[in-house]
């Protein structure tokens, strides 16, 4: 049975790499253009783990790991988030570890650093045999 992921990104380009690169290995990726709605269909959702981009047209990341951290739907207090974003600047990782985030990668997206982090918390399905 596949892990299901939440991506929150607005960038069609960004979501289309991690949903391919997820894919080929077995997870279910679900996407949300804005923080908004990613924080709804966290709620709405069973989701294993969220890959969350910080630069956000309406709410920034940090702010929906906060929302996300604070639900009533207390599973996501639990459920690892992964900020990938462009900001790279010197204080950016704090913050975004400090907001409720578990680890922080930085763009351009590297695809095998990205599998790694993923299953460091949850294995890819076809290891799951």
């Amino acid at each position: 049975m596949g892990h299901t992921i939440l991506y929150i990104e607005d960038n069609p380009d960004n979501m289309m790499l991690v949903k391919r690169a997820l894919e080929s290995r077995g997870y279910t990726l679900l996407g949300a253009v804005t923080g908004l709605l990613g924080v709804a269909a966290a709620e709405e959702q069973d989701v294993d783990l969220i890959l969350l981009d910080i630069n956000l047209p309406d709410i920034d990341g940090y702010e929906v790991a906060r929302r996300l951290r604070a639900s009533e739907k207390t599973s996501l207090a639990y459920v690892p988030i992964i900020a990938i974003t462009a900001n790279a600047l010197k204080g950016d990782a704090e913050k975004a570890l400090a907001a409720g985030c578990d680890v922080y990668m930085s763009k351009p997206i590297n695809i095998r650093e990205l599998w790694a982090r993923v299953e460091a918390f949850v294995p890819a399905p076809e290891q799951n045999k």
